[in-house]
């Protein structure tokens, strides 16, 4: 099994100013085989990014996604590396659909937190949904779970780390033990994984495991 941080932002996303070398580095440090940045509504970086990946692939896997914001929500992309701005505006269906269509995958983000909530019972094409968010409560994150469940679709964890410290507060456990770049999407679609939350996740909110049972 392999653990990856699916949401992991960087000061690319210009609302922090995290190194990124640092959010790779905490991530070795705490026993991750993967992190995938996904940065605010922009794949700016990936030179720096490429550059990052020849100094720590072979500790790491490191990957790139985005987090695009929809009108009423967010939603995480991955396997597309084009310009996403002319889906600008689309509503959260549509914009699903399209980036079906353009061959990768979307994922609707902290859906109880700033999200669709609800509404995502509604909504087809759904591949899998964000169960497990770093910066979610244990509530937002067991409302998001419990939606999965009802919608019979798999649910990612990623931290939503915007510092070091939070890196793989929340994680995806893939059950393949082979991950890379190349076949990175067809695993993420086939759903053989799950979410998880860390142990620094459950100290800081003080969780028994009766109350929240997710984690290695």
């Amino acid at each position: 099994m392999k653990k990856f941080d699916m949401h992991v932002h960087s000061k690319y996303s210009f609302d922090n100013d995290a190194d990124p070398e640092e959010m790779i580095l905490t991530a070795i440090e705490r026993g991750l085989d993967g992190i995938v940045f996904t940065e605010h509504d922009t794949y700016e970086g990936s030179e720096s990014i490429e550059l990052l990946k020849e100094k720590y692939g072979k500790y790491i896997t490191i990957l790139r996604g985005m987090e695009y914001s929809a009108p009423s929500s967010h939603i995480l992309v991955y396997g597309i590396k084009e310009d996403l701005l002319s889906l600008d505006g689309m509503p959260e269906a549509l914009f699903i659909k399209e980036v079906l269509r353009y061959g990768g995958i979307a994922i609707p983000a902290h859906p109880f937190r700033v999200g669709l909530g609800y509404s995502l019972a509604a909504m087809k094409n759904l591949s899998a949904i964000e169960g497990l968010n770093g910066h979610n409560s244990p509530m937002e994150n067991k409302l998001a779970v419990d939606m999965a469940g009802k919608l019979t679709v798999p649910f990612i964890g990623g931290s939503d780390a915007h510092e070091p410290e939070r890196v793989g507060f929340c994680y995806t456990e893939f059950l393949d033990d082979n991950i890379n770049e190349d076949n990175f999407l067809e695993v993420l679609k086939a759903g053989r994984y799950r979410g998880r939350i860390s142990n620094q996740y459950r100290e800081l909110w003080n969780l028994q495991e009766a109350h929240f049972p997710l984690s290695s």
